[in-house]
């Protein structure tokens, strides 16, 4: 399998020497570009032949809370955002305005994108990254919420795990207490009696190891079901909590490796598109902390 192309992090290191994160902070604060538009993404990848200036006396960057190049795809239908880690999906109290759907409402309207309500057909947890939709119509809220439904959305994701994960298929029942105030698996926490009881979903997750690192594992999960935290109880569960698990830990006994937030980014969001019926692909790389976390556990 030929490698992907370089990241413009990577490239500006190897321009200038500096260091990867330094590297990373020219490009956040916009005084570097790739075939002449400014790129604050550092993860963005550069295709063959393209062309990536380091301007060191650029003005720098001031960023809202949402950048424009968060904004991955738009049209009258749906919006797609790379969502930030650290950002709310949806409110979690009454009247709360800091969360991606109100900002990326407010962009896409500075934008000349049109001012509509954003629909909710998914979310993504605070401290996780990567693509996210909301629908701009109720017609294209229904048919998304219809994909969902019925498990026909591709969402994969990367995760750093501690340990060494194996490839494996899960799949449980998941109840919004355990028994001790947790979410979790029916019959994982206290022994099973008798049949899952109603308020339990069905959770499904295909885990496949992708890179070895030391005390921790970098594991693509693909997920059939989209039940909340469905990732990280999964892991845990496997005695195999994510790096920077907070909650789904205190079962863990092994050696923790310390990270301000759990090591997970929505790689990948698949989709047919609710007008159209033409299926669509995002996929975004991992933000930088992530991507040094990985350089910090690299085994080689």
């Amino acid at each position: 399998m030929p490698s992907p192309p370089p990241t413009v992090a990577a490239v500006v290191r190897e321009q200038t020497g500096l260091s990867w994160s330094r590297a990373r902070k020219l490009c956040t604060d916009g005084r570097v570009t790739l075939d002449g538009e400014r790129c604050l993404d550092p993860a963005a990848r550069v295709p063959a032949g393209g062309a990536v200036v380091v301007d060191l006396q650029a003005p720098k960057h001031h960023a809202g809370p949402l950048s424009r190049e968060a904004i991955l795809f738009y049209d009258r239908d749906v919006v797609v955002i790379d969502k930030p880690a650290g950002m709310l999906s949806v409110p979690d109290v009454p009247g709360n305005k800091d969360t991606l759907g109100v900002h990326a409402r407010t962009l896409l309207r500075r934008m000349g994108g049109g001012d509509t309500a954003l629909g909710v057909v998914h979310r993504l947890d605070k401290d996780t990254s990567g693509p996210m939709m909301f629908a701009r119509t109720a017609t294209a809220q229904r048919a998304l919420a219809a994909q969902f439904r019925d498990h026909e959305v591709d969402r994969v994701y990367h995760a750093i795990a501690h340990g060494a994960v194996a490839a494996e298929r899960i799949e449980t029942d998941l109840l919004p207490d355990r028994g001790d105030g947790l979410r979790g698996s029916f019959g994982h926490y206290k022994r099973a009696s008798g049949d899952p009881p109603a308020v339990a979903r069905r959770a499904i997750t295909t885990l496949a190891p992708l890179t070895p690192l030391k005390g921790a594992t970098l594991v693509e999960c693909r997920l059939e079901t989209g039940r909340q935290h469905q990732i990280r109880i999964h892991l845990s569960e496997l005695g195999h909590p994510l790096v920077g698990e907070r909650v789904y830990i205190r079962d863990y006994s092994g050696v923790k490796i310390e990270s301000p937030r759990p090591m997970l980014h929505a790689q990948t969001l698949g989709f047919v598109h609710p007008r159209t019926g033409k299926h669509v692909l995002f996929q975004r790389e991992a933000p930088a902390d992530f991507q040094e976390m990985l350089e910090r556990l690299q085994t080689k």
